[in-house]
């Protein structure tokens, strides 16, 4: 097989991100009609198409295939922009998966200082949020270079390194504990209680009943808070029982705005970070990786 245009790489990427053909033509500075010839040269180079030409558009099982490959070769171009001391093209960005947890706690610090390291070299770090056990997906899909997964097997071609756990208790407003809950939160009473969930992916809190109270499968009153800051935010005014990370929810135990229910009771979730493994001197995608790694070794179990 021939080698691959760069220049339609770069387009197909920009149709992954963008969803469609004149948001990805803004993105690169190209006319539509470029950006269609160029998706043609490649589709006609590996005959078969790349893209349903949908709204939203997307990728097929091929396109996403040579996505994967595209993201790998912005990465190396980005790297050896930067060993040359040259400006990275502006459009360069890398994009890895984080749950929406992780994203509200430890990752901001853990990456802050590439981050500004960035503004001032030229490239872009994209984070993409998505659910700790389905961010996986979107490495193996080509959507991201790297991900925070709660899955320790590596796809082939990558690498893993366990970050940590990530420790989830039940916690609720001392007003809301006094007046829903005055004999406690038990078996008898939890499916008549309000409880606080992120979104329909998210069975955290059912994992949490069914450790507290020996029942399989239960069934909830779901009251769903789509944001990591919202859902705490949430639980202080008094919505229901939130199970959040304890590393979040820390401060507010601490000054009595929220109370730990069955301290003993907890949902340990490992974390793990994957990568594309790419050859080059200081590679962007290993000091990110890096860099995540001792960010979880500071805040996470």
């Amino acid at each position: 097989m021939n080698e691959f245009d760069p220049a339609a790489l770069d387009c197909l990427a920009a149709l992954a991100d963008e969803q469609g053909f004149e948001r990805a033509a803004q993105r690169l500075s190209i006319t539509q009609s470029a950006v269609s010839q160029r998706l043609r040269s490649l589709e006609a180079q590996v005959g078969q198409p790349l893209v349903v030409r949908s709204r939203p558009l997307r990728l097929t099982e091929a396109g996403k295939v040579l996505l994967r490959f595209a993201r790998q070769m912005q990465a190396l171009r980005v790297d050896v922009a930067r060993e040359l001391g040259e400006r990275v093209a502006p459009q360069s960005r890398l994009a890895i998966a984080v749950n929406a947890d992780s994203l509200a706690t430890w990752v901001l610090p853990a990456l802050d200082a590439l981050v500004q390291q960035g503004l001032r070299e030229g490239y872009g770090l994209e984070l993409v949020v998505d659910d700790q056990d389905f961010t996986h997906d979107r490495l193996r899909e080509g959507a991201v270079l790297g991900c925070v997964s709660t899955v320790a097997e590596a796809l082939q071609g990558c690498r893993v390194q366990p970050l940590g756990v990530m420790r989830y208790v039940a916690v609720a407003s001392p007003g809301f504990l006094a007046t829903r809950l005055p004999d406690g939160l038990h078996a008898g009473n939890f499916a008549d209680t309000p409880f606080l969930v992120f979104n329909r992916k998210d069975d955290t809190q059912a994992l949490w009943v069914s450790r507290a109270f020996g029942i399989r499968a239960p069934r909830l009153r779901e009251r769903f808070v789509p944001s990591s800051e919202a859902y705490v935010r949430a639980a202080l005014m008094g919505w229901g029982v939130g199970v959040a990370p304890e590393v979040q929810v820390r401060p507010w135990v601490a000054q009595g705005q929220l109370v730990v229910i069955r301290p003993e009771v907890g949902i340990d979730v490992a974390l793990y970070w994957h990568q594309w493994q790419l050859q080059g001197r200081d590679a962007l995608l290993d000091r990110i990786g890096q860099a995540l790694g001792a960010g979880a070794r500071r805040d996470l179990a």
